[in-house]
């Protein structure tokens, strides 16, 4: 989660100016409300997260150690194939997030019987992944997803279309877990060469190999 700062600068014989700062990392975005309070030269400081939900320090500071060890800053890819002979999908998803001062990484993919097309696999992979996300403790967090079916993610942003009674089945059962989650889901489509990871682990998991790893990464 970043965080944004709002504070009003004290001039004599002024109401002020207001200012507002770039998106920050928490510790930062409080290291720099603390110097302008501790300037005496900022009132009405006010921090704003992506959420849209507004924090004195007082409570920053209170909120920045309850999450300390909550996951953050999360990125995840996601990938799903299908194998038409068999019907069934390979789903494949990487999540790279942040808890405490560490980066980490989880690979995890699972093998899923009666899908009928690869859109549909591209569903029930990200389905997958917010599963995932809840096995971690996720919730009021903006979560970006990547995936390189541009159709898939410009239909889950609601740009697009969806006319398939299946398709649309896994759209509600996907807002319905966003909104249980109480996540804000960014979808970005990517090149199918910045998505290998989870490309590699939706084939994997076609051909049986079953993979769920967490480690730190730089």
């Amino acid at each position: 989660m970043k965080y944004k700062l709002e504070w009003t600068y004290k001039l004599k014989g002024h109401d002020g100016v207001t200012f507002q700062s770039d998106w920050l990392e928490g510790e930062i975005a409080l290291g720099v409300g603390e110097d302008i309070e501790k300037s005496g030269k900022g009132k009405e400081l006010i921090y704003h997260d992506e959420m849209g939900t507004t924090w004195t320090t007082k409570e920053m500071r209170k909120l920045l150690a309850e999450i300390e060890e909550e996951p953050s800053d999360l990125t995840v890819y996601f990938d799903g194939g299908f194998n038409k002979a068999a019907y069934q999908a390979g789903l494949g998803a990487v999540i790279y997030y942040k808890q405490g001062k560490k980066r980490y990484r989880i690979r995890a993919n699972e093998q899923f019987d009666e899908i009928d097309n690869n859109n549909e696999a591209e569903y029930a992979a990200i389905y997958f992944a917010l599963n995932l996300l809840e096995e971690m403790g996720v919730h009021h967090m903006v979560c970006e997803f990547k995936g390189d079916s541009q159709g898939v993610l410009m239909q889950l942003k609601g740009d697009w279309p969806c006319y398939e009674e299946n398709l649309n089945r896994w759209l509600d059962r996907i807002e319905e877990k966003i909104q249980k989650l109480s996540i804000e889901a960014r979808f970005t489509p990517i090149p199918r060469t910045e998505n290998k990871e989870a490309d590699k682990l939706a084939t994997q998991a076609l051909e049986g190999k079953i993979i769920n790893s967490k480690m730190q990464v730089l």
